[in-house]
């Protein structure tokens, strides 16, 4: 959030900060969700660059469309192997699945 929006919800009573404030995440739950939504942010990028729909994902990797879009948004409910496993089926190395979890999921 930029400064004049801050400095203006500020000046109308409204409190601001970081969803880690909020929630009192602790450092390392804070890492683990950016993994997550940068995983899952990664994982969109290349089935759409592949040109393959959520439901032909799950069915490659015998799972399903709702399952494939929860791993997109960075759903705890989605392990973190399996987002991984996702993005590997779609042809992701090593060093890919690196470059996604090392990108800051925050920034976009």
């Amino acid at each position: 959030m930029d400064r004049k929006k801050r400095g203006c919800l500020k000046a109308n009573g409204w409190k601001t900060g970081s969803a880690k404030d909020f929630l009192k995440l602790s450092k390392e739950e804070e890492t683990v969700i950016n993994l997550r939504i940068a995983l899952g942010t990664s994982l969109r990028r290349q089935r759409t660059r592949k040109r393959i729909s959520q439901t032909q994902l799950a069915k490659q990797l015998g799972s399903s469309q709702s399952r494939v879009a929860k791993m997109e948004a960075g759903a705890a409910s989605v392990s973190l192997d399996l987002q991984i496993r996702a993005l590997v089926s779609l042809g992701a190395t090593r060093k890919d699945v690196a470059r996604a979890m090392a990108s800051d999921a925050t920034a976009s």
